[in-house]
């Protein structure tokens, strides 16, 4: 029978709590002894970001700025609020529920330290703020449980602050260490060890007090990474309403669609550097509307066009051109801007900076195959099997008609005999469909003149934006009057809409949804509807960008709760099925140190 023990956590800078709420579903175990973690806590400056928490944690969270006046006078450039105060310890403490945690978890801002953020920006008086930040709440995380020290300390932050923030980082061990912890620093990757789609490198600093804690932490089992299409291709098609309002597709600017479907699978903005532009304008490719088959068809520019029609327009077929004559733009930085990810790879880390302009946050969707009307108008050999005869008997059906040999027997259908030459026999049934009964006469076009009706008929006429048109008619088509029309609307290069234009690998390249972004990063299942506080597609990127992806955050607490375990059993050392997680530092994980027992 097992030994249930809890363990509590607590969360710094929680954001919306994908952190907290992944080491809720913590599991370790050792002996008859297994962990149940609670949360007793999170703090956040956003209260959107803190009602998401709650949802997602059970436990309420509290909203608080943790800024002291000087560093919130420097990112705000202004005086804070005549109600404002600086957080104390107490405060930290009232947050926790007036509990004590096992394992604290800060996951401080980390614009300051990111590489989306230029050198020169990132020494601003603002963001140098937002840096010390990360200082201040730690101190005042040890200051707040000084009597009774949490057992292990976590500090996440993006990789390059091992680099932009070593003098900051060199403060935190050295407070970390005067309060008795050992520390050590290591990088992870939040989806090998959560089994993700996405790859996202973390640094990591694990603190663990000395006289609490003398077991080793190992490192949690690493998983393949996932395919973007293994999670994506579980959830319905972006803008299915049952759903949700976070499952839309962001309405774009055209011209970013545009650039969506020129950019290769896997690859990124660099991909539009092999397009020309002559006068702002695709010069070898032509983008046109696509319907059943060949609706908005584009043909390409090495191959020969399908038959012209009498109605040849981009919504009735392949009428339209991959014209490749575009010049590419070389103002792009490098960055994967516009990055598209194929449906069996993983995606990168998900971020606040969430649009198809600064990132690869699309992804080169196949499931458009489901929604094309295959099989439209084919034509079965007459040697071959029919396709399966459905309700839907007509050519526009399937493969419902056949290329029927005997024709030969109907010799002459709709032939068209020459002006000077003779013509076939005349039969009882001597119409155009029955025979050569039809001629190329030459004169019609010697007698045409003003007063003609075919000559002033307007056949295939447009009529201008800004006129009026004639008498609608039963009979009117576009190839017996002036029944077209000169329409100006075509999207401008910043006109925001919701597009799909089949890209040249034939996918549908996309950015990905909000939903998918957050399964993305295993906040919610692909089959669960997730919702968030607020209506705002922008603030919900942000929130899940900045979260702790739920998978690796409760992998990591599953080895942390084995750690605690051992050491409450009464363990100074185990030996693992894994790699003990710092192994620069695995000594100071371990037990103390004679040199360190002596002094």
């Amino acid at each position: 029978m097992s030994n249930l023990t809890e363990i509590r956590h607590f969360h710094l800078f929680c954001g919306l709590g994908g952190g907290a709420a992944g080491f809720n579903r913590g599991h370790a175990r050792v002996g008859t002894m297994e962990a149940r973690f609670r949360c007793i806590g999170g703090i956040d400056s956003d209260p959107a970001a803190i009602a998401d928490f709650g949802r997602l944690t059970g436990t309420p969270g509290t909203v608080l700025d943790l800024f002291d006046r000087d560093q919130y006078q420097a990112f705000h450039d202004a005086e804070p609020p005549a109600d404002w105060r600086e957080a104390t310890p107490a405060d930290i403490q009232a947050a926790a529920g007036n509990e004590r945690p096992h394992i604290v978890f800060l996951s401080a801002p980390c614009k300051g330290f990111s590489g989306l953020l230029s050198q020169s920006r990132s020494t601003t008086p603002k963001y140098q703020a937002l840096n010390r930040l990360t200082l201040r709440g730690m101190w005042l995380t040890l200051e707040a449980f000084a009597d009774d020290p949490p057992e292990l300390i976590i500090f996440e932050n993006v990789p390059r602050i091992a680099n932009r923030g070593r003098p900051l980082l060199d403060k935190i061990v050295a407070m970390l260490e005067h309060y008795g912890y050992a520390v050590a620093e290591t990088t992870h990757d939040c989806g090998e060890i959560g089994g993700l789609a996405q790859s996202r490198k973390r640094f990591l600093l694990v603190a663990r007090h000395q006289e609490k804690v003398p077991p080793f932490l190992y490192e949690p089992v690493k998983r393949p990474l996932r395919a973007v299409g293994q999670v994506l291709g579980e959830m319905p098609l972006p803008g299915d309403e049952l759903a949700g309002p976070m499952h839309r597709v962001p309405r774009l600017q055209w011209k970013t669609w545009v650039r969506l479907a020129f950019v290769e699978a896997g690859s990124d903005w660099r991909s539009l550097n092999k397009l020309a532009v002559e006068d702002g304008h695709l010069r070898d490719y032509l983008i046109v509307p696509d319907y059943r088959s060949g609706y908005l068809g584009v043909n390409d520019w090495q191959e020969p066009a399908g038959t012209v029609a009498g109605r040849s327009g981009p919504s009735n077929g392949a009428f339209s051109v991959a014209d490749p004559r575009f010049d590419q733009s070389a103002r792009w930085k490098d960055g994967q801007a516009y990055g598209v990810r194929r449906w069996d790879e993983a995606t990168g880390a998900v971020t606040g900076q969430q649009s198809p302009g600064q990132g690869t946050f699309s992804v080169a969707d196949p499931r458009l195959s489901g929604i094309r009307h295959n099989n439209v108008f084919r034509i079965m050999p007459w040697v071959a099997t029919s396709q399966a005869v459905t309700a839907g008997g007509g050519p526009t059906a399937g493969g419902l008609a056949v290329a029927d040999p005997r024709g030969a027997t109907f010799a002459g259908k709709y032939q068209v005999t020459p002006f000077n030459r003779a013509a076939g026999t005349v039969i009882s049934g001597s119409t155009t469909g029955q025979g050569a009964f039809a001629v190329a006469d030459p004169r019609p076009g010697l007698r045409r003149g003003k007063g003609d009706a075919w000559l002033e008929g307007g056949h295939y006429g447009v009529v201008p934006w800004s006129s009026r048109c004639g008498a609608v008619s039963g009979s009117a088509r576009q190839d017996n009057g002036s029944w077209s029309v000169a329409d100006p609307r075509l999207p401008a290069a910043t006109d925001k809409l919701v597009a799909v234009i089949r890209a040249l690998d034939g996918t549908w390249h996309r950015p990905f949804t909000t939903l998918e972004l957050a399964a993305l990063q295993g906040l919610v299942d692909p089959t669960e509807q997730l919702e968030l506080d607020g209506l705002n597609d922008s603030a919900w990127r942000e929130r899940i960008g900045n979260a702790v992806p739920r998978k690796a955050a409760e992998a990591i607490a599953g080895v942390m709760g084995t750690t605690l375990l051992l050491a409450w059993s009464g363990e100074t050392f185990a030996l693992g099925s894994t790699p003990i997680w710092v192994r620069n530092a695995a000594m100071a994980l371990s037990v103390q140190q004679p040199a360190k027992a002596e002094a």
